[in-house]
Formats: structure tokens, C-alpha cells, sequence
């Protein structure tokens, strides 16, 4: 991975990126315990923009995604505990991200239907999700597992991209590897062109592709070792091409934004 520069200090706990091709700012937002804000990057790594998200709060913003119109996307679905019950998406319409701030056109609410208990048992904290994105009106959420005795279970939700409260459909799940702290996903993104899915941890990445529709495991993966372990909390497409990645600033490392080539990622597949 190429570092492309180290992330504004006041920025410590970023936890999703999006890309704008429009004008080659990264839009960034932190998760738990911090503001309610949007923060755009430029080339330089210097906040260029800021917009506050009024009337909302900041519950355990988790990752950021985007739609094919540029509207932007806050997945306020943090659950470490499993014990939340006010689970949400809230859409920025692209426009609004012109003004200072701003409420969100809409929010979409939703559960999951296998979780019974809140929290479940400690070798049942499956509903964690830190990594999701918006493709054809649909959200997919790729879950985070907290079980005790993480054997590297993910599941795969489809909600659909629109106001009200809804539930979760489980359309699939799979398998990373039982080391929590190499495989438990901390981001997810899907290619401009609709045909890659990249899932993020903090020294791995898993990439998707040849799947038919939104049935993502019905093709090729690939798990990919980055040979380099950091608190990486967010992925992104810059292009068909090439990924974005970023990581936490944890004491004296991290906190930077990296790029890397998929054809590179590739050569050093792990089928």
C-alpha cells in the first residue's frame, strides 16, 4: 500500500470513506463519541468542508457509502453489544452537502429478525455491523461478529434503501478465519462498475467478483493479506481499479490514508 498522506489530527477515529469523482474529495466521518459531522478531504489531506447533520446524533456512525446520484449515506448501526434496538441509515441528499448543515433527506430504520434477545448470548453477538453499501435501492450489510469462541462468521443483510422501518433480509453467509483480530470486518465497498466487492479488516482484504445479481458468493473470492496490521476501519473505490483504504490513529500509528492497485492486490492472491 502507497501512503497518500497522514489524516487531519482532530480526525482519530475515522470509520468510513467515500470517494467524489466530481471534485477528488474524500468524505470521512467518525464513529462513537464523536461529532455529528461530515468532513471532506482534499488531495492534501486538509478538511476542505464540513457539514453538520442537525437533528440527529451520533450513536456509532460506522461506515459511509454513496448511491450512483452522489447522495451519501451514514450507517448509525454500531452495536458492539448487540443490545441496540435503534439500528438506522440516514441518506444526505447531494445537494445538501453544500450548506454547512443540514438534516438528512431520510432515515431508514430496520432489525434484524433472527436476533431474539437484546443482547443474545456472548457466543451469539452476531449482529455488529461496521460495513455496508448502496447498489440498484439496496443496502448490504456485512456483519461483524463478537461471539466468544469467533470462528469468523458473516452475514450478509439486504435492507431496502428507503424511508421507514423495515427488516433485514439474511440473503447469505460465509466464512473469513477464526483469528477476530485479522478477520472480524470493519468495512465493505462495492466498484464503480458493479462488478468487485472488497471487504475490509485490519490486515486482510477479501474481494468478490464474477457473482450474478446481488448473490456476491455465487463467484470468485479471494482473500488478500496486506502485510500490514493497523486499526483499518474504512475501504473505498477510487476507481474501477483502485481501492482507498484508512485507518485509526492508535498512539503513534496509524491515522493515515492508503492506496493500493487491485491488479497489485491480485498478484498476491490467496485463492
Amino acid at each position: 500500500m502507497t501512503t497518500i498522506y497522514s489524516l487531519p489530527k482532530d480526525l482519530k477515529e475515522v470509520s468510513g470513506i467515500v470517494y467524489s469523482t466530481n471534485d477528488s474529495l474524500v468524505w470521512t466521518l467518525e464513529d462513537s463519541g464523536n461529532a455529528n459531522i461530515l468532513y471532506a478531504l482534499n488531495s492534501g489531506g486538509m478538511i476542505a468542508k464540513t457539514v453538520t447533520v442537525k437533528n440527529i446524533k451520533n450513536i456509532d456512525w460506522e461506515d459511509l457509502t454513496k448511491d450512483k446520484e452522489g447522495n451519501l449515506y451514514i450507517g448509525d448501526f454500531g452495536n458492539n453489544e448487540n443490545e441496540r434496538q435503534d439500528l438506522c441509515i440516514y441518506k444526505m441528499d447531494k445537494k445538501s452537502l453544500e450548506s454547512d448543515n443540514n438534516s438528512p433527506a431520510y432515515k431508514i430504520s430496520f432489525s434484524y429478525p433472527e436476533q431474539k434477545k437484546f443482547p443474545p448470548k456472548k457466543k451469539e453477538l452476531l449482529y455488529d455491523v461496521e460495513s455496508f453499501f448502496e447498489l440498484n435501492g439496496n443496502f448490504y450489510l456485512f456483519t461483524k461478529n463478537r461471539s466468544k469462541g469467533f470462528d469468523g462468521t458473516v452475514f450478509i443483510y439486504r435492507v431496502p434503501n428507503r424511508a421507514g422501518t423495515h427488516k433485514a433480509e439474511l440473503i447469505g453467509e460465509f466464512k473469513t478465519c477464526d483469528d477476530y483480530d485479522n478477520c472480524a470486518i470493519t468495512s465493505a465497498a462495492i466498484s464503480p462498475d458493479e462488478t468487485k466487492v472488497v471487504l475490509l479488516s485490519h490486515s486482510k482484504i477479501w474481494v468478490f467478483e464474477n457473482f450474478s445479481s446481488d448473490d456476491f458468493l455465487s463467484g470468485i473470492k479471494t482473500e488478500i493479506e496486506l502485510q500490514h496490521n493497523s486499526q483499518k476501519e474504512a475501504i473505498c473505490f477510487k476507481d474501477n481499479a483502485t481501492l482507498l483504504i484508512a485507518d485509526e490513529r492508535v498512539k503513534k500509528t496509524g491515522g493515515k490514508l492508503y492506496e493500493i492497485s487491485i491488479n497489485k492486490l491480485k498478484l498476491k492472491s490467496k485463492p
